[in-house]
């Protein structure tokens, strides 16, 4: 049993780093760790859009989740983004949700929240985190992803 539960986990994680974002305009979700708690793990995830306002380049930060249930019943499951720019920022939050993911299925990337950031420091890195709390559970720690902000 727990052999089959690591193989399950082992395979959504493999899958969730590979998942293209539902938005065509999105250049790649990439994925960070995993953390779980009560049965449902989840990977935080980040995405930079290019953009531009005039003459000043901007990038669109997205933060994403991707949530596996291992357990046998659905389960609700909230979750929360922070963004920071990694040299010196604070964590700011970008957005929160609730989802319901089936039994034994991974569901996601979910766009939890975006930021737009003007490109002023080319390949400032900036990362986000996420946590999640299953119903009736407690907060799971933190998972993150990083990517440089303004690539050429």
């Amino acid at each position: 049993m727990r052999l089959t539960r690591t193989a399950a986990l082992t395979s959504a994680t493999a899958l969730a780093l590979l998942v293209p974002t539902a938005n065509a305009h999105a250049t790649a979700v990439a994925c960070g760790g995993s953390v779980s708690s009560r049965g449902i793990a989840a990977h935080g995830c980040i995405s930079a859009d290019k953009g531009k306002e005039g003459r000043v380049y901007t990038r669109n930060i997205k933060a994403h989740v991707v949530l596996t249930n291992s357990g046998p019943h659905a389960a609700y499951v909230d979750y929360e983004a922070f963004f920071r720019v990694v040299s010196g920022g604070h964590w700011v939050k970008v957005g929160n949700g609730r989802t319901l993911v089936p039994r034994r299925t991974t569901k996601g990337p979910v766009e939890i929240g975006s930021t737009t950031r003007v490109c002023f420091v080319v390949n400032a890195k900036v990362e986000i985190r996420v946590h999640v709390k299953p119903a009736g559970g407690a907060w799971s720690n933190w998972t993150g992803a990083a990517t440089s902000q303004c690539q050429t």
